[in-house]
C-alpha cells in the first residue's frame, strides 16, 4: 500500500479507514512539510475523508510549516462543502498564516465568491491586514469586494484595518506532529537528551528532554530490581499504550528497555496535568465552558478506551492522569499505566476509586463501571476546584471509602443538572452506572446552554 498521504490525496477512503483502525497510526501526523492528513483531504476536496478524519478526532486547526490550516487550503481551492464542514467543527475562521493571510484572504484572491461569502457570514473579519498591509477586500475583485463590504457592515463589523502586528487575540497555533514520533518503538536511552528533572513520584522519576527534535517527558520507572522477567513483561505491555488515533488519548511514543533502566517516553505537555491546572497556577481561565470542555474530552477518551477489547488494565482515571495540551485539549496519559510487575498491591490515589475497586480483586470488578465512578470524581473536582478528601492520608481515605461509606459531598452551588449527573455516575450499584457514550451527549448539551 502507498503511504497514507498518497491514499488521502487520491481519495481512497477504504484504505484510509483501515489505516485509521490501527491504534498505532497517528492521524495528526504531518509529512515533511507538516501537511496533516486533514490538510491534504481539504486541499484535494475529499469530502468523505475530511468527514472521516474529523469524526476520528483530527485536529481542525493544526498548521503546516507555512502556518496554513485545513481551512486555508479548502478556501483557496474552492471546496465550499469542506470549508463549511470545518467551520461547523470549530475551525478558526480568522487564523493567520506566516504571511498574515486568513482563509478569507485566500478565498478572495482565488475568486472563490461563495466561499468568501460563507466566511463573512460566519464571522470572518474583512479588516485583517496581512504582512503587506492588504485586507481580504484588497485581494478581491471589485464586485466581490463591494458585496463582502456591504455584508460585513450589515453584520455590524468595524471595517477599520487591523494591523498585522496585532495578533494577541489569535491564541495558540498547533503544528501537525512530526511523523517520526509514531514510527519508533524501542530506542537507546543515549538518544534521549534529558535536560532536567521535572518531579519524582512513587512510580518513578520524570525528566524533561528532547528526542528527534521534539520536546518529550521520560518516565524512568521506579523498580527495586529489574529482572529479566520484568524486562520481558515491559516489552510485551508497552506497545498497547501507543494509541495515536484518538485526540483525547496521549500515547506512549517509545520506550527504553535497558535494565536497570525501564523508561516510558511521551510528548511534553506545556500545562502539565489537569490536577495541576485545577490546583496549581497555570493562568488558564477555568470558566464553566472550559470546565465542561475538559469533562467532554476526558469522557471521549474513556469512551474510546472502553471500546477496546480486551480493555487496558491498571489504568486509573484521576485528574493527575489527564494531561492538558497546548490547545487546551484534555488527554488521558497512557504513560501513567501501571505495569503488571510495578508496585504490586500498592494504591496511591484511592480518593478517585470506586468502592468495589478498593474491596475486591481487579478480576472481580466491572472495570467500565469503576471507571465511571472515577470520572464522576473528576467532574466533582472540576466543579468544586477541590481535592477529594484532602484532609485525610491516602491509606485512611481508602479504608474509609471501602469500609465506612466515606463519600464526597456535592455542594449546593453546583448546577442541578451536573449535580444529578455526578450522582448517577456514582451509583452504589455498579450495574446502574451509565456508559460514556450515554453521558457525552448530556455534557455537550450542558455546554451549549
Amino acid at each position: 500500500m502507498d503511504d497514507i498521504f498518497t491514499q488521502v490525496r487520491e481519495g481512497n477512503a477504504f484504505h484510509v479507514r483501515v489505516w485509521l483502525d490501527n491504534t498505532e497510526n497517528d492521524l495528526n501526523q504531518g509529512d515533511d512539510h507538516r501537511f496533516s492528513l486533514l490538510h491534504w483531504a481539504a486541499r484535494e476536496g475529499r469530502n468523505n475523508i475530511v468527514d472521516m478524519l474529523i469524526q476520528r478526532g483530527a485536529r481542525i486547526n493544526a498548521t503546516n510549516m507555512g502556518d496554513d490550516t485545513a481551512l486555508h487550503l479548502a478556501a483557496s481551492h474552492g471546496h465550499r462543502d469542506i470549508a463549511l464542514m470545518l467551520l461547523h467543527n470549530k475551525a478558526n475562521i480568522n487564523a493567520v498564516n506566516e504571511h498574515g493571510n486568513t482563509p478569507l484572504h485566500y478565498a478572495c484572491f482565488w475568486g472563490q465568491d461563495y466561499v468568501a461569502e460563507d466566511f463573512v457570514n460566519n464571522g470572518a473579519l474583512v479588516g485583517i491586514a496581512n504582512k503587506f498591509d492588504e485586507t481580504p477586500l484588497d485581494k478581491a475583485k471589485l464586485r466581490l469586494a463591494e458585496a463582502l463590504r456591504d455584508r460585513a457592515l450589515q453584520l455590524g463589523q468595524d471595517l477599520q484595518k487591523i494591523p498585522f502586528k496585532d495578533r494577541s487575540w489569535l491564541g495558540y497555533k498547533t503544528r501537525s506532529r512530526d511523523a517520526l514520533l509514531s514510527r519508533h518503538t524501542g530506542i537507546d536511552i543515549a538518544q534521549l537528551n534529558l535536560s532536567k528533572p521535572v518531579t519524582t513520584t512513587h512510580s518513578g522519576e520524570l525528566w524533561r528532554g528532547q528526542w528527534q527534535g521534539n520536546d518529550i517527558v521520560a518516565k524512568i520507572l521506579n523498580v527495586r530490581e529489574c529482572t529479566t522477567r520484568n524486562s520481558r513483561d515491559f516489552q510485551e505491555e508497552f506497545p498497547r499504550l501507543r494509541i495515536f488515533n484518538n485526540p483525547n488519548v496521549l500515547p506512549v511514543l517509545a520506550c527504553c528497555n535497558q535494565p536497570p533502566n525501564l523508561v516510558v517516553i511521551s510528548q511534553f505537555m506545556p500545562y502539565g496535568s489537569l490536577y495541576n491546572v485545577l490546583h496549581g497556577e497555570t493562568g488558564i481561565v477555568l470558566d464553566q465552558n472550559q470546565t465542561l470542555r475538559f469533562a467532554i474530552d476526558v469522557a471521549r477518551g474513556m469512551e474510546f478506551l472502553h471500546s477496546m477489547d480486551p480493555l487496558i488494565p491498571n489504568l486509573l482515571l484521576t485528574s493527575k492522569h489527564v494531561m492538558i495540551d497546548e490547545d487546551l485539549t484534555a488527554r488521558i496519559n497512557m504513560a501513567d499505566y501501571k505495569f503488571s510487575f510495578h508496585e504490586k498491591g500498592k494504591l496511591y490515589n484511592p480518593a478517585w476509586m470506586a468502592p468495589e475497586a478498593l474491596q475486591r480483586k481487579p478480576a472481580d470488578i466491572n472495570q467500565r463501571a469503576a471507571d465511571m465512578w472515577s470520572f464522576a470524581m473528576v467532574m466533582w473536582e472540576l466543579e468544586t476546584r477541590e481535592v477529594p478528601h484532602s484532609d485525610l492520608a491516602a491509606m485512611e481515605v481508602g479504608m474509609k471509602i471501602a469500609m465506612e461509606g466515606l463519600r464526597i459531598n456535592i455542594p449546593p452551588g453546583i448546577a442541578s443538572h451536573l449535580s444529578r449527573l455526578i450522582k448517577i455516575c456514582m451509583n452504589e450499584e455498579p450495574g446502574k452506572r451509565p456508559k460514556f457514550d450515554m453521558i457525552i451527549p448530556i455534557l455537550e448539551k450542558l455546554r451549549q446552554r
